[in-house]
């Protein structure tokens, strides 16, 4: 990756900690609500009706679902310890779990479904933990695509309810009110700036439910006919702790649909901090990891309660791009608008009346800008021809199973349902293929020392020794332990504040990329603020009177051709990457 940029994005009117007016927040809570809402209820509606549950089941799973959904978007946005992402994340239910959810009601009822995501949750939980393990196979290329797949996998969905009406409705109703909400809001984002920005989704879902209304759409008696406040009538299942033939044979599909949604919520978390701030920033992998537990915690609550798992709505991300509002304060809000509305049949019934074209034309908007957000993170964190085969092999690999164009008449049924899905076929391309790109690389050379400047002579002496090995000149040898030197300095630097009695150590990792550059990786336990952010602030001033903490950040911006910084909860890792010159790279070859 790149160092960040120091461009400011003055499109962004709310950072994530800042507090916008009272009026600001409700109106983007509600609209958020109001298209996301449909969507966490219309999952497990669609899951007991495929498994022939009853009605009891159904208003229960409902309920459960808003009330979970509520619980981890308030839990995403507020961020209590390391749990949450403390951005705009809208959870819901989840479409990847749809045919193995119908599966386990079929065969093993309601608690049997229970136990099933309250196991697979767990494996979520240990990735979150030990997401730092995984940072070469979790990549921003693999996020990015996995991002461009959302828009591709639900883009068919948004294209059938945009003529889904109900029968005997006038010809034109469909395209009229989701051609006026379209036109109306592309027309205000292309020409409008500013805090007019923040009414741009709500005109146009009014001006497409105005349309709506003249053709009869917009069910008004639904909300009259609905009550104020009701529960449901079903009860809690329970858990089936038998652990049969049933779940042994259940439980892999369970854990690997978890696995590839915690890729997505990886890729959403990325994203969401792209976009929040006006100052573009290093992604804070401690906000991923944040992230993934927010949602394991939603999924442990999903099984706890047996309804659908949830998963990060890119929609947040969406939204808060087309606002230039992403305070956490309006994740909140939203959170306790799904609670409402779990307690409150009429403002559901408000909320789900807005017809589905309308909803439609809204998505198309959210998602067209979804799918270049992927392209962003993909291209900002450096495109080798290497990276452009996983993006291009995965995303058209999810592309062909999405529409079952990829040998769906050899493939198990079961199985079929499971890679239908775009972004499960696709995401597990991207991670098997970054995987191999992994274990067929070049060996790598290591050492572990203390991270102390005391032992710099020994990481001198290592990265001669690599040098060496790979041909290189002294000079390349020099470049190679200055950049190392100077990186040492700056985790240094960045410790400084921890107790004395706390030894901080230090593993460096050597690779070569062929001749033409070596990459060194340093892994140390945390320190405070990112090389990235700070080497980006750098080129905005005078480097003539540089202050003295800053000149290791200097020196490293000259030997390095790239540095990137991810964060943990329990690491820092620098990697940078050190160009040979072209002349030594013809002699090596």
């Amino acid at each position: 990756m790149q160092p960040a940029t120091g461009h400011r994005d003055e499109h962004v009117l709310y950072e994530p900690d800042d507090r916008p007016p009272r009026a600001v927040t409700l109106l983007l809570g509600f609209q958020a609500a109001a298209v996301t809402i449909s969507t966490i209820v219309l999952m497990p509606a669609i899951v007991a009706r495929a498994a022939g549950a009853g009605d009891p089941y159904l208003s229960w799973s409902v309920f459960a679902a808003l009330i979970v959904s509520g619980l981890t978007t308030m839990l995403q946005a507020a961020r209590i310890g390391r749990i949450g992402a403390g951005y705009i994340f809208l959870m819901g239910t989840s479409s990847a779990f749809i045919a193995v959810c119908a599966t386990a009601l079929v065969e093993g009822g309601p608690a049997m479904l229970a136990t099933l995501i309250v196991v697979s949750s767990l494996i979520q939980f240990t990735l979150s933990r030990h997401l730092s393990l995984l940072r070469r196979i979790i990549t921003p290329t693999v996020a990015g695509t996995v991002i461009m797949l959302i828009a591709v996998t639900v883009m068919p969905i948004v294209f059938d309810k945009l003529t889904d009406v109900p029968a005997g409705t006038p010809t034109l109703a469909a395209p009229a009110s989701a051609g006026a909400t379209l036109i109306v809001m592309v027309m205000l984002v292309l020409r409008v700036s500013g805090m007019w920005r923040l009414w741009v989704p709500l005109m146009g879902i009014v001006a497409g439910c105005l349309v709506a209304s003249f053709y009869g759409l917009y069910d008004v008696r639904r909300v009259v006919a609905a009550a104020w406040i009701g529960v449901p009538t079903g009860g809690w299942p329970g858990f089936d702790l038998g652990f049969g033939p049933v779940f042994w044979s259940l439980l892999p599909a369970f854990v690997l649909v978890t696995l590839v949604t915690a890729i997505k919520t990886i890729g959403d978390a990325v994203a969401i901090q792209r976009i929040s701030w006006r100052r573009p920033r290093a992604p804070d992998f401690r906000v991923v990891q944040g992230a993934v537990a927010a949602a394991s915690v939603g999924n442990l609550l999903s099984g706890l309660v047996s309804t659908v798992p949830n998963i990060a709505y890119s929609t947040g991300i969406s939204i808060a791009e087309l606002t230039g509002v992403a305070a956490r304060r309006v994740g909140v809000c939203v959170g306790i608008v799904f609670l409402a509305a779990a307690f409150l049949p009429k403002l559901l019934a408000l909320l789900l009346a807005v017809p589905n074209p309308v909803v439609a034309a809204y998505l198309l908007a959210l998602l067209s800008l979804l799918f270049v957000l992927g392209m962003r993170i993909i291209v900002q964190d450096g495109v080798d021809y290497r990276k452009a085969t996983v993006v291009g092999v995965s995303f058209w690999t999810g592309v062909g199973f999405q529409n079952q164009l990829i040998f769906a008449e050899y493939i198990d049924e079961r199985w079929l349902m499971l890679l239908g899905n775009g972004i499960t076929a696709g995401g597990l391309t991207a991670v098997l293929l970054t995987l191999f790109i992994e274990l067929t690389a070049p060996r790598s050379r290591r050492i572990e020392t203390a991270l102390a400047v005391a032992d710099l002579p020994k990481i001198r002496a290592f990265l001669e020794a690599f040098a060496a090995r790979r041909g290189w000149n002294v000079a390349m040898a020099d470049r190679l332990c200055l950049a190392a030197e100077e990186t040492l300095q700056i985790l240094i630097q960045q410790g400084e504040d921890e107790a004395a009695e706390k030894r901080r150590r230090l593993r460096l990792v050597a690779r070569s990329d062929g001749a033409s550059a070596a990459n060194l990786e340093f892994v140390a336990a945390t320190g405070e603020g990112n090389i990235e952010d700070h080497m980006a602030i750098l080129a905005e001033r005078d480097v003539t009177a540089p202050l003295e903490h800053e000149i290791s950040l200097r020196l490293l911006r000259q030997f390095a051709s790239s540095v990137r910084h991810q964060q943990y909860h329990d690491s820092d890792i620098v990697t940078i990457r050190i160009d040979v010159p072209p002349r030594e790279r013809e002699t090596t070859a």
